[in-house]
């Protein structure tokens, strides 16, 4: 009959669409907010001026830090509720610049202007400042982090010195540090390595002995942020101004001799600008942009994709969308909440559409899978003179019967 595609010609048709949908553009998802936000009003009626915050090794609490010696105690899943608040008393008025938490998570430790070295203690939430903290008096300290073991922590200053610390030995500076202001120390979480992102000087590897040495192929950007999100990997990513990132590779067996990727990667966000990174989950990272938006970093991929858009956080709330992210934890993935410098809390989830394109894949999977082994034994059938020959036996034979 005219105008009827012959069989042979459907399943072939068939197989194209099927290949045409598996291999569809994976960035297409991505290209929108993932997240729907709520507003849970403000930690104060003004503005905190708060720069930091760090969710604690068992997942359940947040400490959040500030200016004027500001530092609260949040519940991780309950950051709206503030009946599960607890206000820490510094006794200080500079301004708390970072916060990490010990390993074990019994401890944190906070730095930050002026030499601020102090240390919660979960056990009676007390606030006091660490042994040898004298050394570091007057030199504004930027950026902390303990590294997996747990028996060092390296701070960072403003003049780009880098310092040791143990509760036993104090403060003890590192040799070969830089002069430019130290933007991130990050340790990995598998190894006793760490690296140091600066403003000017490029990025440098800790090895295990505290040895500092620098990267080449750093130096001609400005780092803002390095994160070890995924501990399988050997490996970091460091990002930096013009939403440009690159792979640091460790070398394990002499950290020293660890690596900066060749090519800076820019991720595509007409009109943005990257300027903290926070870990997310299932090894990936959160990279905090301004104005008002997330992406999520896949470092196995080396991608990035929209989490939230800056003109759909506007279009939600200009006011908010127009202040900076202090702190962003997920309790979940798609599901968390964002703290701004001002003190806004607001919660985020999964938006609707995420689930029906879910659906949608699914539907289009179950398809292919259905589908497949048809075309399969379509082409096999066309390309068998033997199946041809069996098959007009046993359908003329039957007919006979």
């Amino acid at each position: 009959m005219k105008g009827c595609v012959p069989s042979h010609m459907r399943k072939r048709l068939l197989a194209i669409i099927i290949v045409s949908l598996l291999t569809l553009p994976y960035a297409s998802a991505f290209e929108s907010s993932q997240v729907a936000l709520v507003d849970h009003g403000a930690l104060g009626d003004t503005d905190l001026g708060l720069t930091a915050a760090e969710l604690s090794p068992d997942g359940t609490s947040v400490l959040l830090v500030g200016s004027e010696g500001y530092a609260r105690l949040l519940s991780a899943s309950h950051a709206d509720d503030r009946a599960n608040d607890v206000e820490l008393l510094t006794g200080r008025t500079s301004t708390v610049n970072d916060v990490a938490w010990h390993p074990r998570g019994n401890t944190a430790f906070l730095i930050g202007d002026t030499g601020l070295a102090m240390r919660y203690d979960t056990v009676d939430h007390s606030v006091t400042n660490v042994n040898d903290s004298f050394r570091v008096m007057g030199l504004d300290l930027t950026t902390v982090d303990w590294r997996p073991s747990g028996d060092f922590a390296y701070v960072a200053g403003i003049d780009g010195s880098i310092w040791r610390f143990a509760e036993h030995t104090g403060f003890l500076q590192l040799e070969n540090t830089g002069t430019s202001e130290i933007s991130d120390i990050t340790c990995h979480r598998n190894y006793n390595v760490c690296f140091a992102a600066t403003l000017t000087d490029g990025v440098a590897v800790i090895d295990q002995g505290h040895n500092v040495t620098w990267l080449s192929g750093t130096l001609s950007e400005t780092w803002v942020g390095i994160d070890c999100a995924d501990p399988t990997l050997n490996e970091c990513v460091a990002f930096a101004s013009g939403l440009r990132s690159k792979n640091l590779r460790i070398n394990t067996m002499d950290a020293s001799q660890s690596s900066a990727s060749e090519l800076s990667n820019a991720f595509d966000v007409p009109g943005s600008e990257q300027i903290a990174v926070t870990q997310g989950s299932k090894g990936t990272s959160l990279i905090h942009l301004a104005p008002f938006g997330l992406l999520r970093h896949y470092p196995v991929t080396n991608q990035a994709f929209s989490v939230l858009n800056a003109e759909d956080a506007a279009e939600w709330d200009a006011a908010i969308a127009g202040r900076s992210m202090a702190a962003i934890w997920e309790t979940g993935h798609l599901e968390g909440f964002i703290i701004t410098e001002f003190g806004n809390v607001i919660s985020f989830s999964q938006l609707l559409e995420e689930v029906d394109s879910s659906i949608m894949t699914v539907l289009v999977l179950a398809a292919v899978t259905v589908s497949v082994p048809g075309v399969i034994i379509g082409l096999t059938y066309m390309n068998s003179p033997w199946l041809q020959r069996k098959y007009k036996e046993w359908r003329f034979g039957s007919k006979r019967k």
